[in-house]
């Protein structure tokens, strides 16, 4: 799992599990840069991983406008000279049935879950190309696979990230090794507020959820940022084209 030196771009990188990979990568020597539209904190993180003598910059951008992507990658490479791993990890968070749909919703939702992969993958790709080698990592969700109450549009968007995976590799074969990172339940900022307007506090809440997860546990960002790193390393030159699932075994769940 070594990335020491690797040049590692992570989006939504200031919160959540994007943190926790942000905080992971730089402490395993790779050369970080943190992006993220959470400018104070950003330049908090930055300011406290450079103190503890890690290798990392912030960049404040809206991932889900071309304009503000194409300026992120430019200035990695100016910063660093190359790119050799992009973790997309940006993501929000939706509820809603599709009789509940708006273009709002849409905007939102896809814009910073799918259009911004796609910008991403726009002005990356020709980069790693370039290079003759790189790394494109793309946070899923088990939401791709299994149709949650009232998140119709959340799950569609991650859907649409998992068929992503697939095309990239395939597109940008022998230059650009593609996977996919699947979470399941994961404490997390998202899943607190995907948890507003129950009638049972969040930390009951959780622990009904933990008991029944196989692992009798929720996933925690380092599991992701661990497996993460492992991916973006040349030890998992092999995995390519597909996603890995980290749901503790949630989707071996019967419905009884």
């Amino acid at each position: 799992m070594n990335i020491k030196n690797k040049v590692i771009l992570v989006t939504g990188g200031t919160s959540g599990i994007g943190e926790a990979c942000s905080r992971h990568f730089a402490s395993l020597g790779a050369s970080v840069v943190i992006v993220s539209n959470q400018e104070e904190r950003g330049v908090s993180l930055e300011k406290e991983l450079r103190e503890a003598a890690m290798d990392v910059r912030f960049i404040f951008a809206d991932v889900s406008s071309e304009k503000d992507v194409c300026a992120m990658v430019a200035r990695a490479v100016e910063l660093y000279g190359r790119i050799d791993g992009v973790h997309c990890n940006a993501g929000v968070w939706g509820k809603g049935k599709v009789t509940e749909f708006t273009d709002a919703a849409w905007e939102k939702i896809m814009g910073v879950n799918v259009k911004s992969v796609f910008w991403t993958a726009k002005h990356v790709v020709p980069v790693m190309e370039t290079q003759g080698s790189g790394v494109f990592l793309i946070t899923t969700s088990v939401a791709a696979f299994i149709g949650f109450p009232a998140h119709a549009l959340y799950c569609a968007s991650k859907a649409a990230l998992e068929s992503l995976v697939r095309c990239l590799a395939v597109d940008h074969a022998g230059k650009v090794r593609v996977v996919g990172i699947c979470p399941g339940t994961i404490d997390t900022p998202m899943l607190a507020a995907s948890c507003e307007g129950w009638d049972k506090p969040v930390d009951e809440l959780y622990a009904d959820i933990a008991r029944r997860i196989p692992v009798r546990r929720l996933g925690h960002p380092i599991d992701i940022a661990q497996t993460a790193a492992f991916l973006l390393s040349d030890g998992a030159s092999y995995i390519n084209g597909t996603s890995i699932v980290l749901d503790g075994g949630t989707m071996a769940l019967p419905p009884w």
